[in-house]
């Protein structure tokens, strides 16, 4: 069992509850949920999670100004960014800041296993 922490970054309680029902069984601590970007980034210095689910559209501070904030603080963060629009736009500033890996919404669990897994290079 691997025991990665992951830090959930998204204003929907749905997709925190999806992201746990994936990851748990297979050995990942999903640790909090935070329901901006402003608490997330607070979060991550108290978890110092290994991967970050990080939504895209969210209030106060949207997943582009975080992973932005997040990749200051660690320039090795491990970001997987949901997103419920398929925005190329979106997706290039989000690569040019760090980002490596997304999936959109809904996801299917075993999708985001993979993902997560291939951030972390398991």
């Amino acid at each position: 069992m691997s025991n990665h922490k992951v830090l959930v970054i998204d204003d929907s309680p749905f997709i925190f509850k999806a992201v746990k029902r994936a990851l748990e069984p297979n050995g990942f601590d999903v640790v909090d949920n935070a329901s901006n970007g402003k608490i997330g980034v607070e979060m991550y210095d108290k978890y110092q999670p290994d991967v970050i689910t990080l939504d895209v559209t969210m209030p106060i501070m949207d997943g582009i100004e975080t992973a932005k904030a997040l990749v200051a603080k660690n320039p090795d963060v491990k970001i997987l960014m949901l997103s419920a629009m398929g925005d190329e736009t979106l997706h290039n500033q989000a690569k040019e800041i760090g980002v490596k890996k997304f999936i959109r919404k809904p996801f299917k669990p075993e999708e985001l296993l993979e993902k997560v897994n291939s951030l972390l290079g398991t």
